[in-house]
């Protein structure tokens, strides 16, 4: 009797009660969620940038409230009616139960240092962060928003690459908005592109290479094909890191490493240089800001 009761009550307090020790994948650190919640969902042992949701992410970034959402009722179809192991529509379904959001890609507008700014932001936990048709769509109206506007452009990327569900459609993609940051550029707007764990395939192959400025966070993995699959075709041992960000800011292909409890602040004084408002440059720098960025324990977890 006693024994049934005890276990019913360890049952429904396990329920209740989150895992509240994240281990961290990289130095496998066994940490308390508050240590890592404050520091913005980063290891505070040896600054692992875990991975974090596309309203965590913007969380970071924009001014506090600022950020309103556009294109939310776009939803992807199943024009080619795929079927795998389980169908297309099936693994939507899936992805919507799981992370609450009909595609992998938020967009909207927002202001950062009280900066008007046109924001998409990837999230990882939605199909992988694929790239569709639905994704491509939001990314082209955000950039027509910032033509429209004048004012600058942001794309957080966080993709294992186009989705394969959609096949052409979705390698459409990479020059339909190709095209259209070429129209942004030919407007002497700013594009700024921001590379997170992991960028990788048609996402890697197009946009996300293309901003003017190209910063991403410490350690992220970056490329186009796999390390596995690029050592079986080229038959030669890589170098240790080849794609991951610290690489590749030694060889050029991306501009700067910012840690996230700097990127706000560093984006701020990008759009401060990049206005064409002189007067922009002679407002006072703006003290860091504290950000409640909540952490995702589930999330957390999963990575560890």
């Amino acid at each position: 009797m006693f024994g049934s009761l005890f276990d019913n009550i360890l049952k429904e307090t396990k329920e209740e009660q989150p895992n509240q020790w994240i281990k961290c994948p990289k130095c496998t650190s066994l940490m308390y969620y508050k240590e890592v919640e404050a520091k913005q969902n980063v290891c505070p042992k040896c600054n692992h940038h875990f991975r974090i949701s596309a309203e965590k992410r913007i969380a970071t970034i924009a001014d506090e409230g600022s950020f309103v959402e556009f294109d939310t009722t776009l939803a992807p179809v199943d024009p080619l009616k795929f079927s795998d192991k389980k169908s297309y529509k099936k693994r939507l379904e899936e992805a919507k139960a799981k992370t609450g959001k009909t595609s992998s890609v938020m967009s909207g507008s927002c202001t950062i240092d009280g900066q008007d700014i046109e924001l998409v932001v990837f999230d990882f936990s939605f199909m992988g962060g694929s790239l569709g048709s639905v994704e491509g769509e939001k990314i082209v109206r955000g950039i027509n928003r910032a033509i429209e506007k004048e004012c600058g452009f942001i794309i957080v990327s966080a993709s294992g690459g186009a989705r394969m569900q959609e096949s052409t459609y979705a390698l459409l993609q990479m020059s339909k908005t190709s095209a259209a940051l070429n129209r942004l550029h030919h407007k002497g707007l700013p594009f700024i592109s921001i590379l997170t764990d992991p960028t990788m395939g048609g996402v890697s192959a197009s946009f996300a290479m293309l901003g003017d400025i190209i910063m991403a966070e410490p350690d992220a993995l970056i490329g186009f094909a796999g390390q596995r699959v690029i050592k079986q075709t080229v038959g030669v041992d890589l170098p240790e890191g080849f794609q991951r960000s610290e690489f590749l800011l030694e060889h050029g292909l991306i501009d700067m490493i910012v840690d996230r409890g700097d990127m706000h602040q560093t984006l701020a004084d990008l759009f401060r240089l990049f206005s064409k408002d002189a007067s922009a440059l002679n407002r006072p720098v703006p003290k860091r800001r504290k950000t409640d960025s909540k952490v995702d324990i589930e999330t957390l977890s999963e990575e560890a």
